[in-house]
């Protein structure tokens, strides 16, 4: 076994071309695109059951255009922060590419975001312009931005000036009685007439693989969020290398079953979608559940169920643009949060090291660390140094251990419970107590304890209609795990009051602050 060891991925992991193949930046794309596939169509969104807009791939050309030869008249150019509230459909992609071809930088916002959250991304992405979709699910979501920035509700003209967000100059949005601080979207058609093709040609000439093309705005389940910052040439290398490992095909139907502001619906459908020619079915209301943002699984009941012949991802995250790597095997006993690091994504290195970024041994823990060319090359407004090694490996939180050629992925560093002087890996825990009959799902935590530093607690979701007895639940964990891993206690919650964070994830911070009152009441009973 070697003593150390960094994976990396090749071009092997990627057979096959497209009519897209040659194109490095968005607007190539988009052209190409429209030659190979023309009329077909791109894009369909429906709403109970009706279709309510349809798109070709030759229309997200040419209305894209006319939008960009408007943001060009009103001085968006390149590197222009431009933010966009809008959901799955294809007003996303019209604004997406409409941005991103003239060199702007697209900042697609969340939007579930409403707000003290909302204020804090407004402000983090510095935007010079925001485009907000007026309704989605039958909220106003203009209404919902003039409730976070009251000072627009006195506001007499649309030229902004706010001292919340002191770089934002203009709203944009649809529909009647628009608030005077809100411009139309005819305030863009009006001046297209001013910017003729051949200098719309001009303005895409001049973005380059290397320049910015998004900022995707991500949360962990212990952060706030953070711009993620990643430029035109990886964006497309990425794009065709998902669409080749989802082996999506010319016509072939898609549901976009995550929202296109993540990652996961912009990387694992809108963009493959384009390079193959296939046909994105959204509906308004999306599936936000991470489990299914990496595409190839299907769900029955609460079970994940991977296709034969599916690529079985293992990691991925908003920072390296999707999966990063996938597994031979679904699971590995003992390691049940993804499937094992076997192969790593093309043009990606994975290694795992200790606190000075050194490359541990085979079976010793430590973080795992990505690098590559489509690895994001900052997030806006921090410090590299906080994120970055020496050597240019982004320092990911994720723990994993070293099998021979295997990468085991055991968790996020800050949820691992130290007890004593030993570790527990709260998946490892929770994976036995989802065994036990009656449990639906379990959540475990380490709260404070004067002796041990931390003791090991969990709050378990019975299954609908049948009940389960803590004390038996303890007893069998007891025959399954060593002492120090066994929960002290074990909490029942229904499944409706588990904590969620606007990114559909599980608070676990706030799962622990609950226990940790809980249990000190208890304990002082």
């Amino acid at each position: 076994m070697p003593d150390s060891l960094t994976k990396v991925g090749t071009h092997s992991d990627v057979i096959g071309s497209t009519a897209v193949c040659e194109a490095r930046i968005f607007a190539q794309l988009l052209h190409q695109a429209a030659r190979a596939y023309g009329d077909d169509t791109f894009m369909t969104l429906v709403q109970e059951g009706l279709t309510e807009d349809t798109l070709t791939f030759t229309a997200l050309e040419r209305e894209s255009a006319q939008l960009a030869r408007g943001l060009l008249a009103r001085g968006v150019g390149k590197g222009t922060r431009i933010g966009f509230m809008v959901g799955n459909g294809p007003d996303f992609a019209r604004w997406l590419a409409a941005i991103t071809r003239i060199g702007a930088v697209a900042i697609p916002m969340s939007t579930l975001l409403k707000g003290a959250e909302l204020l804090r991304v407004l402000r983090q992405s510095d935007i010079s312009g925001l485009i907000v979709q007026r309704e989605l699910l039958g909220k106003d979501l203009l209404s919902r931005l003039m409730e976070t920035l009251p000072d627009l509700a006195v506001k007499n003209s649309a030229d902004l000036r706010l001292h919340q967000l002191p770089f934002l100059r203009w709203i944009l949005s649809s529909g009647d009685s628009l608030p005077r601080a809100i411009r139309s979207t005819a305030w863009l058609t009006e001046a297209v007439g001013t910017i003729d093709e051949a200098l719309l040609a001009a303005a895409e000439q001049e973005v380059y693989p290397s320049d910015q093309m998004v900022e995707i705005y991500t949360s962990g389940s212990m952060a706030l969020p953070k711009g993620v910052r990643h430029g035109h040439g990886p964006v497309v290398m990425r794009a065709k290398y998902l669409q080749k490992k989802l082996a999506i095909s010319k016509d072939q139907q898609l549901i976009a079953t995550m929202p296109m502001f993540w990652v996961g619906g912009l990387m694992m459908s809108l963009l493959p979608a384009l390079v193959a020619g296939a046909h994105v079915i959204c509906k308004e209301r999306t599936v936000v559940d991470s489990r299914y943002a990496m595409g190839s699984v299907q769900a029955e009941g609460d079970e994940i169920v991977y296709p034969e012949g599916a690529t079985l991802w293992a990691l991925g995250m908003t920072e390296t643009l999707g999966p990063y790597s996938y597994g031979d095997v679904a699971r590995v006993p003992g390691f049940p949060l993804c499937a094992p690091l076997d192969h790593i994504a093309e043009g990606f290195e994975v290694r795992v090291c200790d606190e000075n970024d050194v490359p541990v041994m085979d079976g010793v823990s430590g973080e795992i660390q990505v690098r590559g060319y489509a690895l994001t090359y900052g997030l806006h407004k921090l410090d590299a140094a906080e994120f970055f090694s020496a050597d240019g490996f982004y320092r990911t939180g994720d723990l994993g251990v070293v099998e021979g050629s295997r990468i085991h992925f055991l968790g996020r560093a800050g949820d691992i419970i130290k007890t004593g002087n030993a570790n527990v890996s709260p998946a490892e825990v929770e994976e036995e107590l989802q065994r036990l009959p009656g449990v639906h799902s379990a959540y475990v935590v380490g709260i404070p304890d004067r002796e041990k530093g931390q003791v090991v607690v969990a709050a378990v979701v019975p299954r609908e209609g049948e009940e389960v007895d803590t004390t038996v639940m303890i007893s069998a964990m007891k025959q399954q795990l060593s002492s120090f891993k066994v929960p002290k206690a074990i909490y029942l919650i229904d499944r409706n009051d588990v904590p969620m964070l606007a990114s559909n994830k599980v608070a676990r911070r706030e799962i622990a602050r609950c226990l940790a009152e809980v249990h000190s009441e208890k304990s002082h009973h």
